[in-house]
This record gives C-alpha cells, sequence and structure tokens, in this order.
C-alpha cells in the first residue's frame, strides 16, 4: 500500500470516527467513565437519605437570590444539595440541609468553571418567563414516582430550557421544560 493511500485512509476512518462521536456526544451513558458510574451509584444509594425535594432546595435558596440551578450530588463520599443563585450580577453557591431545608453554607462563586456555570445558567434565566422551580414542579409532575435529582438551565437556539434530570427507581432520565 503507498503512503498516500495509507494517509487517506487513515484520515477517512478519523472523520469517520469523529463523526461518530459527534453523534453520541448527548448520551451521557456512553462516555460515563468510572468516576461518573461509581458517582451515580453513590448518589442512587444516598438519595434516600434526603427528607426534602430539589424543588424546597431552590425555594429554601431564595432568601439569597433567584436560583439557577440546583442538584443533588457526592461530594467527599457525602450527599449534599447544591444550589447557585444570582443576585445583583454576583453568584453564589449554597448548601442546602437535605434533611431540615434549611441554607448550611453560602460561598461567592468568582471564578473559574464554576464562575463561568454560573454565568451561563444565569443569562439563560434572564431569558426565562417560568423559575426554575416551576419547570421543575412540571417535570415532577409527568413523572410521580421519579425524584429531581438536578435542574440546569440553558440557551437553545436562543430559547431558554431547563434540563432537569430524574431518578426513577435506578433509572436516570433527562428532560426538557421549556422556560419561556
Amino acid at each position: 500500500m503507498t503512503r498516500r493511500k495509507l494517509l487517506l485512509m487513515t484520515a477517512g476512518a478519523t472523520v469517520l470516527g469523529l463523526a461518530a462521536l459527534a453523534g453520541f456526544a448527548d448520551h451521557n451513558a456512553i462516555f460515563a467513565g468510572d468516576d461518573e458510574k461509581k458517582g451515580q451509584e453513590a448518589l442512587i444509594k444516598m438519595l434516600g437519605a434526603a427528607k426534602i425535594s430539589l424543588q424546597q432546595g431552590l425555594a429554601a435558596s431564595e432568601q439569597a437570590g433567584q436560583p439557577i440551578s440546583g442538584k443533588f450530588e457526592v461530594e467527599d463520599g457525602k450527599l449534599q444539595l447544591s444550589v447557585y443563585t444570582s443576585k445583583d450580577g454576583k453568584f453564589s453557591e449554597l448548601l442546602i440541609d437535605y434533611v431540615t431545608g434549611k441554607v448550611t453554607k453560602a460561598e461567592p462563586i468568582t471564578e473559574g468553571e464554576d464562575f463561568a456555570a454560573a454565568n451561563s445558567q444565569s443569562a439563560a434565566m434572564a431569558k426565562a418567563k417560568t423559575s426554575l422551580k416551576e419547570a421543575v414542579d412540571k417535570a415532577a409532575a409527568q413523572s410521580a414516582s421519579a425524584r429531581v435529582v438536578s435542574a440546569v438551565p440553558s440557551l437553545k437556539e436562543g430559547h431558554p430550557v431547563a434540563s432537569i434530570v430524574l431518578l426513577d427507581g435506578e433509572q436516570f432520565k433527562t428532560v426538557q421544560q421549556p422556560l419561556d
């Protein structure tokens, strides 16, 4: 085989491989690494200890500003409920006690990936006509047996949409809820 044919075949295989990856980019299960899978398993096991819903956590966070995202997560082996808020152009991360619903910690978000995420989420919520809590309530009503794990807004083709992750038994499901 000539060098030119080999290069063309390699380039073609690379293009096909990238196209296949792009086509599957929205399917998290394909890219779930061991850490993400272990995190999901830990969350499934620990979520039963939470006495409040994500909606109650979003409502509790309103004292610190507009809730712009929220999620249950396992951090350092412990369950936590984290809500990002926006107030007067500043962002905060609130930790909500998942048993009592009280804010236990508030930290400003001023840099890095968290700041970029908060900025993006705030931009989506600025265009929203529906609160994040209302969107979560609608998604939860569609699946009575599922528990809401997270809600993150974004702009899709200029329209605000919340990606809401539900846990039904041991299965995660993401639904898109319009915010306009």
